[in-house]
């Protein structure tokens, strides 16, 4: 069951209704995300609902990973601009988040529908 949950947060969802403008700018998750035990940071700094998604790290299911929706990113950078609350950090602990151009992530993965 946890692997279907892991397998459906993977994907992106449908594409929501068309944008006005693509954001100049992606946040990209790297293979350094931990998930914060659990307790991921970068989903409380991001404005968009359900655009950052924590799902079960299955080479450490203790720990989760985000999983960013390309459909609902805004490229505003919050999610790299504040560590936790009580901390000089800056950004994720672990940066494992990396704000990719479009025109870069989309020569990746494929033309994006906005």
């Amino acid at each position: 069951m946890a692997e279907a949950a892991t397998a459906k947060a993977s994907k992106p969802n449908k594409a929501p209704k068309k944008r006005k403008k693509k954001p100049r700018m992606l946040a990209y998750i790297t293979e350094n995300c931990t998930g914060c035990a659990g307790a991921p940071v970068c989903q409380s700094y991001c404005p968009v609902e359900e655009c950052m998604i924590l799902v079960q790290n299955p080479s450490a299911p203790v720990f989760g990973v985000i999983e960013v929706d390309p459909f609902k990113c805004i490229g505003c950078q919050k999610c790299i601009t504040k560590g936790p609350e009580g901390t000089f950090l800056d950004g994720c602990p672990w940066d494992a988040i990396v704000m990719e151009p479009i025109k870069d992530y989309e020569a990746k993965y494929g033309e994006l529908p906005y």
